[in-house]
């Protein structure tokens, strides 16, 4: 519901730029089966990536600064074995508990959790 809601208005504003987040085509994406983070993570990226990457082993892990650089606002995307059989909203305390320091110092977090198998 949320989610087309969110879509109903970004089609009635105006055009995305190509520096927007959002925008598919200029997002830089940290797909990846827990190699080394490259350099094009910022220094708050990184730290929630090593974080996550030790709390939760598995085979997807993007974290990205969608504040424009800021480091207000995360959005991050995981998958791992510990979240298989528990609802989307424990998965996501999970995530909460492990970055409680993290997120005193930032204003927003987007989680997508995906169960593996």
């Amino acid at each position: 519901m949320f989610s087309s809601r969110l879509r109903s208005v970004l089609s009635a504003s105006a055009p995305i730029s190509r520096s927007s987040p959002v925008a598919s085509s200029s997002r830089i994406s940290i797909f990846r089966a827990y190699s080394t983070p490259t350099a094009a993570l910022d220094k708050g990226e990184q730290a929630i990536y090593e974080k996550l990457k030790n709390a939760f082993p598995g085979k997807k892990l993007e974290v990205q600064d969608v504040s424009g650089g800021c480091g207000s606002f995360y959005a991050i995307e995981i998958s791992s074995p510990a979240f298989k059989g528990l609802t989307t909203i424990k998965q996501h305390k999970l995530v909460n508990a492990c970055l409680k320091e993290d997120i005193e110092g930032i204003h927003g977090l987007q989680l997508k959790t995906i169960p593996e198998e």
